[in-house]
């Protein structure tokens, strides 16, 4: 990865935008050549984020004025925070674009979900979205903003399409204790992942090294189906497997939400991650990571 020459008193500013635990993760490998900038919505949280090494700063994405300290402050921005929890527009991406710099360089955490179902074929970033849900919808809305954005400022615009995030205290523990079912092998859907350490190196790589308005696959190497995930996580935490069944009995004990997450299968290939921005995965699948618990 590409770093930076810069004296300690001598950083640029960098803004992450939403930082929670995969920014937590990041901060270590990117305060060392930035003074970053973290907001948060909870004031209860500056302290955590200033003994992390970052300058606090209390603003919610939803109520345009408190961005306003924000315009101009940094010409490197992490785009972590997710959109709204309704509607089919990301209105809180809309209200960050109205202060980012002009000429900056912005990586923008999205998803997998933005393809949809993809009958479990496996592709490359080239693939056209086909968003299924408003949770995709939005998605795709704000990486349509955040491209028109950048053709106006001239900025350097990398997305990052990110699968289901997991990390020691990011497993599904509770479904498996509660018994939820899982589906048939013969309806199973492919599901991708990716370690939340693995994604805050990733996000470091493409601000270094990753080519303007370009997209990347963060996902990690496993080809596995969502149900032989969960045995996984079960026989490591010597938990019962789910039960399975079909999906015509699955959606009838399972929520709307839930059964959305269960009805896409995809594969995503990474070679793009590692080619051009030199990325090695320290947890290349899930499953040799969860054998080793």
């Amino acid at each position: 990865m590409k770093k930076l020459n810069v004296h300690k008193f001598n950083r640029p500013r960098l803004l992450i935008v939403g930082c929670g635990d995969v920014g937590m993760r990041l901060l270590p490998l990117l305060t060392p050549y930035f003074r970053v900038f973290a907001t948060t919505s909870q004031q209860q949280r500056c302290a955590e984020l200033r003994a992390a090494g970052a300058v606090p700063l209390v603003a919610n994405l939803d109520h345009p004025a408190s961005l306003r300290r924000l315009a101009g402050l940094a010409p490197w921005v992490v785009h972590l925070a997710p959109p709204p929890a309704e509607g089919v527009l990301d209105r809180r991406t809309r209200n960050l674009t109205a202060i980012l710099p002009e000429r900056g360089r912005l990586v923008y955490i999205s998803t997998t979900g933005v393809y949809g179902d993809c009958g479990g074929a496996l592709f490359d970033e080239s693939r056209t979205v086909a968003p299924r849900n408003p949770r995709a919808l939005r998605r795709v809305d704000a990486e349509r903003v955040l491209r028109g954005w950048a053709r106006r400022s001239g900025a350097a615009l990398s997305i990052l399409r990110v699968p289901g995030i997991y990390a020691a205290d990011r497993l599904p523990i509770k479904r498996l204790e509660q018994g939820t079912p899982a589906l048939t092998a013969a309806e199973d859907v492919y599901t991708n992942h990716i370690h939340a350490d693995d994604l805050a190196a990733i996000i470091a790589h493409a601000l270094f090294c990753a080519l303007p308005n370009r997209i990347y696959h963060a996902v990690d190497d496993s080809d596995i189906k969502m149900a032989d995930y969960f045995d996984a996580v079960a026989d490591a935490y010597k938990l019962p497997r789910p039960p399975r069944l079909p999906r015509a009995e699955l959606q009838q004990v399972v929520t709307p939400a839930l059964l959305s997450f269960m009805s896409e299968s995809r594969r995503l290939q990474n070679s793009r991650i590692k080619r051009e921005l030199g990325v090695r995965l320290r947890y290349p699948t899930v499953g040799d990571t969860l054998r080793t618990l």
